[in-house]
């Protein structure tokens, strides 16, 4: 009971605070009460697109090499193409071709129809089979791709496009442009900051672009003759960033 008795005080001087602080909330004139003004003061800054570009020698050549066949039986068809392939293939391999760099691209089975006349009326009647298979052939040492050529020809290749010429592991290259990019990004920043009269600060941030390669050309060659001098060329590999810089 004496607790009880002695809560009873803190009670009372708790409802009597709350009761004082309800009164002065309502009673304290707010409209007139300068509260100032909350602003939002951005930093003046400027984006810019910086780019860098440099020349590689192409890394790999791709080749297509084909066979077909055509005969009266489909089996004999199918079996005629598949010893020229692993002849071709076989040849790739002592070429020093590795197997992860040999697929096949597409093969084909298919009857054709022929036409005919009977009684004076066009007919149409199953034909021979048609058999054809392509392999992809990648070289790593573009330096070959004539000896190359003439390799897959040799072998019984009926149908050759190549060499297709391209780049491959251009990481390198990207990471060093990459800075190029970012330095090529700062020099327009400071002509513009110039021009406005103001001086370059600090970069605020860096967004990076993709890199882009052109596309690369198929050349054909016609299944047969021995491989000439073949040029791999150079491709081009691209960077570009955006960049906002702090403007003072």
């Amino acid at each position: 009971m004496e607790h009880k008795h002695a809560f009873l005080p803190l009670l009372a001087g708790g409802f009597v605070l709350g009761f004082t602080l309800l009164a002065g909330a309502y009673f304290i004139p707010w409209k007139t009460i300068n509260w100032g003004k909350l602003q939002n003061i951005s930093q003046p800054s400027i984006t810019v697109t910086g780019q860098a570009k440099s020349k590689q020698k192409n890394q790999i050549a791709t080749f297509n090499a084909g066979v077909s066949a055509v005969h009266d039986n489909k089996q004999s068809a199918i079996d005629e193409v598949n010893t020229k392939i692993a002849a071709i293939i076989q040849a790739a391999k002592d070429f020093g071709i590795k197997s992860e760099d040999i697929k096949t691209q597409n093969m084909n089975v298919f009857q054709s129809e022929e036409t005919y006349y009977e009684e004076g009326r066009q007919k149409a009647r199953p034909g021979q089979w048609r058999v054809n298979n392509t392999i992809e052939v990648i070289l790593r040492d573009v330096d070959r791709a004539g000896n190359l050529a003439s390799t897959l020809t040799k072998a019984g290749a009926t149908s050759m496009y190549g060499p297709n010429f391209q780049l491959d592991d251009t990481i390198e290259a990207e990471n060093q442009l990459l800075a190029e990019a970012v330095e090529d990004a700062r020099k327009k920043a400071e002509i513009i900051a110039k021009g406005s009269e103001r001086k370059l600060g600090k970069v605020l941030n860096v967004l990076e672009g993709s890199a882009s390669y052109p596309q690369p050309i198929m050349y054909a060659r016609e299944a047969g003759g021995g491989g000439g001098a073949v040029e791999p060329g150079t491709g081009t590999v691209y960077q570009s960033v955006t960049v906002t810089f702090e403007m003072e």
